[in-house]
C-alpha cells in the first residue's frame, strides 16, 4: 500500500523526546514498510507508515514526527511537531491518537513532553520504552496509577526487539475505537495559578478563532503563547506579524500578570514540574540502585577529551581500513559480472555505434560506478552500527567541545554526519538548529564532508595510485589515505565555519544541552534496513543521473568523427602486419589502437572541451582528460568516475571492470615528459581537488531553498571552488618541491 494513494486513512501520531527509542517503536509497527516526504512548504523530512489494527483489521497510517523536547517551538523541527499536533500544519490532517514514547530510564524528563502533548486534547497512548533497561537500573512503575494520572493507556515496550509491541497495537486500537472514540478515562488537568487561570480564559477563546486551533487545544496554546517571549522566538516572532491583535491581547496578559508578581516566562514550567513530582512520588514503586551503571564506567573512557577523542580516531581508522580490506572480494565479484554481461552484449550483437553506446558508454559508465556499492555498503553499515548502540552521541559530546571553538556546538554533529552520506539531507537536518548564525554556518560546513559520491574517486585514486604499504601492522597506506581524506574534509568544514562565525555570521552561540542514551544491543534488521536505504539512494543515482549523464559523455567522447584519422591509422596497421609477427606484432596494434582511440578522444567534443579548460588545470597535475571529468562532476561527483571509464574505453577490457580502469589509470603516460600521468602525487591532488570542491548541483539547490536566496548557493560554488583549486594547487607543487613525483 502506498500512503500517497489513500489519504481517507485514520492517522496517528509517534511523538517523543530524542533518543527515546521513538524510530525503533515506529519500525516495529510499520514492518519498515514506511514512505518518505517532506511537508508541504517546508523542508522537514516526514515519515509515515501503515499498520493494521488486531482484531478490526483496520489499515492505518502511522506518523513518525521529529524528536521534541517540548511543544514551545523554537526550530522548524519543532514547529512541524507543535502545528501537526495542533492541527494547523498544511497538507497534514490533525492525528486521530498520538502515541507518546517516554524513555523509562528518564521517566521524569520524558513526562515533561507528555503533558504538554495530553494537553492538546488529542486522545494518547504512552509507551514505556526501554523497559528492560529500567529493570536492569532497579526501576519499577504502577501503571495502574500512571493511568489514573495521566487519563492515557500506559504499555511497556522494548522497541528495539519489538517486546510488546503486539500489546501496543492493541492499546492503539481501543483507544481509536470504531469510531474513534478515547477510552473513559479521567484527563489530566494542569493546575495554575488562580491569575493565570483568570487570563488564560479569555486568551484562549481569541486563540480559538484566530488560530483555528481546536478548543480541547486552546488553553495548552494560549498558555505557551502567554510564556513564549515571541520578540526572541522565531516561530512565535510570526504571530506578531500574521495577527497582530492577538499578540497585542498577550503583551497586555503578560504585563498584567508580571504587574502581580507572575513570572509568565517559567509559569508552565513551574506547574508541570510540581505535577512531574507527585506523579513520580506516586507511580515509581521501587527506585533506582545507588552506584554507577556499567554504561556510566564506560562513559568515563569514551567521553574523557584525550582518550575519548583518540578512540573515536581509532575507530575510524579501523572502520576505512576495513572499507578497502572486506570489499574488495564483492567488489570483484560486482566487477565480473558486469564485464560477463559486457561479454554477452558483444557476443549477441553486431558491430556498430548501438553495440558501443551499450559497452563503452552504459557498462563502461554506470558499471565502473556500481562497482563500489560495497564499499558505500560497508561505510553505512557502520554508521548506522554506532547509532544503534549509542555511540554516536558518545562522539557528538566528544566533538561538543571542539566544535564549540569552532562557532557550531553539538548539534549540528548529526547533520554533518548525515552530510558524510550527501550533503543534502545534511543541510536539511540543520533545521534543528535554533539560531540563524550557527544554522547557516552549518549549512556552509556540510558541503565538505565527504559524501558516498566521493567515495568512488578516493577508491579509485587509492586503489590505482596509492601503495598497500603496512602501517603499525594492521593498517596500510590505502586504509590512512582514506582516513586522511575524511579528517580533511572535517576539519576544512569546522574551520571554514569558524571562519565564517567570526566574520559574516557573527552572533551569540547557543548552549548545547543534550542526553548521552544508555547502550543498547544492536538491532540487526535495522542497521541493514538504514544500510539498504542508503545504497538504494545511490543506485537510484546511478541508475538515473549516471546513466543520463553517461549516454551524453559517451557521444561527446565519440563524435565527430574524423576519417583522416582512422585512415592514416588503419595504413599503420596494416604496414605492420606487413612487417612484423608473433607477440611483437600483438605489442605493436596494440599501441596502434591506444594512440588511435587517444587521438580520437582530443579531438571529440569532450576533448575539446577540456583542452579548454586545461591550462586552468595543469598547474594541479591535471591533463584535459581529468578536465572532462571534473565538468561532468559538476552534475553528480560521481560521473568522474564514469567519465574516466568513457574516456579510456574500459568498456571494451577483459578483465574485471574497476581493475581494468585502474591499470589504465596507472599505464597513462605524459605526453610532455614520457612519464607517467597519474603519481600517487597527481591522486592525492584530484582527491583534495574533490574534498574542497562543490561539483554537485543538488547541494547548491538545496541551499537556495534553505536559504531562501540566490547568494548563498553562488557564494558556496565560487569560494570552494577557488579553494579547492588552491588546496590541490598546494599539495601538487609541495609535493613536486619535496621531490614525490611529477607528471
Amino acid at each position: 500500500m502506498n500512503p500517497r494513494q489513500k489519504t481517507s486513512l485514520r492517522e496517528i501520531a509517534l511523538v517523543g523526546n530524542p533518543n527515546s527509542g521513538k524510530t525503533s517503536v515506529f519500525n516495529a509497527l510499520t514492518g519498515l514498510r514506511h514512505h518518505t516526504a517532506n511537508y508541504p512548504g517546508v523542508t522537514v523530512e516526514k515519515k509515515t507508515g501503515p499498520m493494521k489494527l488486531p482484531g478490526s483489521g483496520e489499515e492505518i497510517l502511522v506518523l513518525d514526527l521529529p524528536g521534541t523536547y517540548s511543544l514551545i517551538p523554537r526550530s522548524l523541527d519543532e514547529k512541524v511537531v507543535h502545528d501537526v499536533l495542533l492541527g494547523v500544519q498544511s497538507g497534514t490532517v490533525r492525528p486521530s491518537l498520538v502515541v507518546v514514547v517516554l524513555d523509562a530510564t528518564n521517566f521524569e524528563r520524558n513526562l515533561y513532553l507528555a503533558l504538554q502533548v495530553i494537553g492538546t486534547g488529542l486522545p494518547a497512548v504512552l509507551v514505556l520504552n526501554m523497559w528492560d533497561l529500567a529493570v536492569e537500573r532497579g526501576l519499577a512503575f504502577d501503571l495502574a496509577k500512571l493511568e489514573t494520572w495521566t487519563g492515557c493507556p500506559c504499555v511497556k515496550t522494548v522497541g528495539n526487539r519489538r517486546d510488546g509491541i503486539a500489546d501496543l497495537s492493541h492499546a492503539i486500537g481501543r483507544a481509536l475505537g470504531p469510531a474513534g472514540a478515547r477510552e473513559t478515562l479521567p484527563c489530566f488537568f494542569l493546575a495554575l495559578p488562580y491569575e493565570v487561570e483568570s487570563e488564560l480564559a479569555a486568551l484562549s477563546r481569541e486563540v480559538e478563532t484566530v488560530r483555528g486551533v481546536d478548543s480541547s487545544a486552546s488553553r495548552e496554546e494560549a498558555l505557551r503563547l502567554l510564556g513564549d517571549t515571541y520578540e526572541e522566538s522565531a516561530p512565535a516572532a510570526s504571530l506578531a506579524k500574521e495577527h497582530p491583535a492577538l499578540a497585542e491581547k498577550i503583551r497586555l496578559s503578560r504585563a498584567r500578570l508580571q504587574g502581580l508578581g507572575v513570572d509568565t516566562s517559567s509559569v508552565e514550567a513551574e506547574a508541570r514540574y510540581r505535577a512531574i513530582e507527585k506523579i513520580w512520588a506516586d507511580v515509581i514503586a521501587r527506585k533506582a540502585a545507588a552506584g554507577h551503571s556499567a554504561s556510566e564506567r564506560l562513559d568515563v573512557f569514551l567521553t574523557h577529551p584525550v582518550w575519548g577523542l583518540l578512540f573515536f580516531i581509532f575507530l575510524m581508522a579501523v572502520i576505512f581500513q576495513s572499507i578497502f580490506t572486506w570489499a574488495k572480494v564483492p567488489m570483484d565479484w560486482i566487477a565480473s559480472g558486469i564485464n560477463l554481461l559486457a561479454h554477452g552484449v558483444e557476443a549477441a550483437l553486431p558491430d556498430g555505434e548501438f553495440r558501443h553506446l551499450l559497452i563503452d558508454g552504459i557498462l563502461g559508465g554506470v558499471g565502473n560506478v556500481i562497482v563500489f556499492l560495497p564499499q558505500i555498503f560497508l561505510l553505512f553499515f557502520f554508521i548506522a552500527f554506532f547509532e544503534d548502540t549509542g555511540y554516536m552521541a558518545r562522539a557528538a559530546f566528544v566533538l561538543d567541545r571542539i566544535m564549540k571553538k569552532t562557532g557550531l556546538n553539538g548539534k549540528a554533529f548529526l547533520p554533518l554526519l548525515s552530510s558524510f552520506a550527501c550533503a543534502v539531507p545534511g543541510i536539511l537536518a540543520t533545521r534543528t538548529i535554533e539560531d540563524r548564525p550557527t544554522r547557516m554556518a552549518a549549512i556552509l560546513a556540510a558541503p565538505f564532508m565527504s559524501c558516498s559520491a566521493r567515495l568512488p574517486i578516493y577508491a579509485l585514486m587509492i586503489g590505482a595510485l596509492i601503495p598497500a604499504v603496512p602501517v603499525l601492522g594492521a593498517f596500510d597506506l590505502k586504509g590512512l589515505t582514506l582516513l586522511a581524506m575524511y579528517l580533511l574534509s572535517v576539519t576544512s568544514g569546522l574551520g571554514v565555519a569558524a571562519l565564517f562565525r567570526k566574520t559574516v555570521l557573527r552572533g551569540e552561540q547557543m548552549p548545547f544541552v543534550f542526553e548521552l542514551p544508555p547502550y543498547r544491543l544492536p538491532h540487526w534488521k535495522n542497521i541493514l534496513a538504514v544500510m539498504w536505504d542508503r545504497g538504494r539512494e545511490f543506485l537510484e543515482r546511478a541508475g538515473s543521473i549516471i546513466f543520463c549523464l553517461s549516454i551524453l559523455l559517451w557521444f561527446l567522447v565519440s563524435y565527430p568523427r574524423h576519417p583522416a584519422v582512422e585512415a592514416r591509422y588503419l595504413a599503420e596497421k596494416q604496414t605492420a602486419r606487413v612487417q612484423l609477427v608473433g607477440e611483437v606484432l600483438k605489442d605493436k596494434l596494440g599501441e596502434l589502437d591506444r594512440l588511435h582511440r587517444g587521438e580520437e578522444i582530443r579531438l571529440s567534443y569532450a576533448g575539446r572541451l577540456g583542452r579548454w579548460i586545461e591550462p586552468a588545470i595543469r598547474p594541479l597535475g591535471f591533463d584535459w582528460k581529468i578536465g572532462i571529468g571534473i565538468i561532468g562532476s559538476f552534475a553528480a561527483r560521481e560521473v568522474f568516475v564514469s567519465t574516466l571509464a568513457i574516456v579510456y574505453n574500459v568498456g571494451e577490457q577483459d578483465g574485471p571492470v574497476s581493475v581494468d580502469l585502474m591499470k589504465a589509470v596507472r599505464s597513462e603516460i605524459s605526453p610532455r615528459t614520457g612519464r607517467p600521468l597519474y603519481t600517487p602525487l597527481v591522486g592525492v591532488s584530484v582527491m583534495v581537488f574533490f574534498v574542497l570542491g562543490s561539483q554537485c548541483m543538488s547541494t547548491l539547490v538545496v541551499i537556495k531553498r534553505e536559504t531562501h536566496s540566490w547568494f548563498w548557493p553562488l557564494f558556496t560554488f565560487f569560494y570552494m571552488t577557488a579553494l579547492s583549486w588552491l588546496g590541490a594547487f598546494a599539495v601538487y607543487r609541495l609535493g613536486t618541491w619535496l621531490g614525490w613525483g611529477t607528471a
